[in-house]
This record gives structure tokens, sequence and C-alpha cells, in this order.
């Protein structure tokens, strides 16, 4: 199957899933699903369509309904779960720690003791995408140069920040700076209105596609000091490669660091729901591996511990407890 058919498969099942009643701001009925999700351009977003097509499909004796809703990323979704403006939300690992702990954007409204995981989902590297005319190669080559940081409430723009801290880096190490949504961000780049533009993300990306098939890129190589420094400091990070050939112009293996999406929810979900709709994409999980590329290498038993540093959900863990792949 070609990328091109698999984008449009997932991307249609989210429009589909999308168009259900349920998308109104207001609460969602307990059988009614809403999942907080990203950018339409991004994985988040055809990640949560997937969810929501097999939870559709199957949804049971309990009637199932699930939808999704397109969002600035994993810090506004948290915020929205817990002002129960959704039931789901697919967010970086590192936002779910972070707000169930009350730290960073989430100092104000303090722990979040009802934050549940349900499952992790794949990686996403911190991913640096710039134009080959303005000679990035390596971190050290950013300073001076026209950069998008990811848009205030995202998980781009929180990794970014903690990346600028263990560079010493501030604001005004760039020459200028945006603070674009996701969608916007590859016609920027290839209007040439900035020189690069960072993305937590999971590959192959459609944003980076859209990028690397309107003007010259290269992916920059996220390593060094600083980033070790970071990773000592931070254990919700860890190593990861962007595979090379995903992208034009991107032929090598590029070394970077990441955290992993996941599906959370709250502890008001009830239990017989968050079961029914682990068992809808777990039971169906050879069919959802093939619903997008970043699900290709996906392994039961890893989703179920990486990444997840909010409590499991009760229904989450009796499906995974039935099935022997929790104790």
């Amino acid at each position: 199957m070609t990328m091109r058919r698999f984008f449009c498969r997932v991307l249609s099942a989210a429009i589909v899933a999308s168009a259900l009643p349920a998308v109104a701001l207001a609460a969602p009925q307990a059988s009614s699903l809403i999942i907080a999700t990203g950018s339409v351009t991004g994985v988040y977003y055809p990640a949560g369509g997937a969810v929501c097509r097999l939870i559709n499909k199957t949804s049971g004796p309990l009637k199932l309904r699930c939808s999704v809703q397109a969002t600035s990323g994993s810090i506004y979704n948290l915020q929205a779960l817990r002002a129960h403006k959704v039931n789901l939300a697919v967010v970086q690992s590192d936002a779910q720690m972070a707000a169930l702990k009350g730290q960073g954007e989430f100092v104000p409204a303090g722990a979040d003791s009802e934050l549940r995981s349900l499952f992790g989902l794949y990686v996403e590297p911190l991913t640096i995408v710039a134009r080959q005319d303005a000679n990035i190669q390596q971190l050290d080559d950013l300073p001076g140069k026209r950069v998008d940081i990811g848009n205030p409430g995202s998980g781009d723009r929180s990794t970014m920040d903690i990346l600028m801290r263990s560079q010493a880096w501030d604001l005004k190490t760039f020459s200028e700076i945006s603070e674009l949504k996701g969608a916007e961000r590859a016609q920027a780049l290839c209007d040439n209105k900035i020189d690069a533009f960072v993305y937590v993300v999971g590959h192959p990306s459609g944003t980076i596609k859209e990028a690397s098939s309107s003007c010259d890129i290269s992916l920059v190589e996220i390593s060094g000091a600083g980033v070790d420094k970071l990773l000592s400091a931070h254990p919700e990070y860890s190593k990861t490669v962007i595979p090379g050939r995903l992208y034009r112009g991107a032929d090598q293996d590029i070394p970077s660091f990441g955290v992993s999406a996941t599906l959370v929810t709250t502890s008001q979900l009830p239990e017989d729901i968050a079961y029914q709709l682990v068992k809808a994409v777990f039971d169906n999980f050879e069919q959802f591996k093939r619903l997008h590329p970043a699900f290709a290498g996906l392994k039961k038993e890893n989703l179920i511990h990486e990444g997840l540093s909010a409590p499991l959900h009760p229904g989450a863990a009796r499906y995974f407890k039935e099935k022997g792949l929790l104790k």
C-alpha cells in the first residue's frame, strides 16, 4: 500500500469520526468518546482517528461512539481533559508526567490526581526540519537563525523549552522566532519565512512530507553534551533515531531523543467503558498497526508500560490482566 493511500485511509476515518454528533465542547456523554488529538497534518489526529475507527466498528454492548478533535497539542489536551471538555486525550509522555505532578505548565492548576493511563502508542522523536540552504546540520548551527519553536500549549514547545535550557539558549539566541501551529510550519519553511521548525512527532509525518515535497529540506542532528545533560535530568526522555529515507532529501538516520505518545483519560471514565475501548483496539491489534505507518512496529507488551506515568485505569488493567499482559 502506498504512503498516500495510508494517509488517505486514516484521515478519511478521522474525518468520518469527527463528523459524529458528539463534537461539541460541552462535557461529552459517558458513551460518547471525544479524543483530543493535535494538528490535522501531524500524527496525533490520524492516531485518534484510528482508535475511533476501531471503537466505532466494534462498539460492543455499550454502543460506544467515538470522535476526534483537532487541537494545539498535549498541553491543551491535558487541560481540556481536566476540565471535562473531552474524555480522552493523546499526549506526550513528558506532558503526562508534568500534569500528574503539577509541574511546568501545570503549576497553577496543581497535580492532577484524576489523570489515568490507558495505553502507550508510539515513539515521538524531537525533530528539527531545516531548509537545506540554511546550512543547519546540527544544534550548534541553530543560533542566529529564524526558528519556529512551537506554538504555546503544544508538546513541541514544552520540549523545545527544555532543550533550550539544556543548551543555555534563550529567545535572543535566534535572529527571529515564531510560534506556528503544526499545519502552518511546512508552508512557512518553503516560503522562506523561517529557516527551521521543531516538531515532536511520530514518523512518517504529513507535515514533514509536505515540506519535503515542496522545497529542499534537511533533518538536524540532535546530540551533544547539552542533550546528554537533558537526558540525565529527565528520565521521561530517551535517545532514539529518525530513520532515513522517509522524506525526500533526508536519506541518513538522524540521532535525536524523544518521548512516547500515550492515550490518557480520567478516573471519571466508567470502568466498563475503559475496558471496552481498550478491548476494541487490542482485540484488533494487527488491523490497528496497519492504520498508520507509525504503528507498524508496535508490540502489545510495550504499550502497557512505556511512557505511562499516570496510574493505569482500572478498566484497562482488567483487560490486560485477562489477556495475560499484566500480572
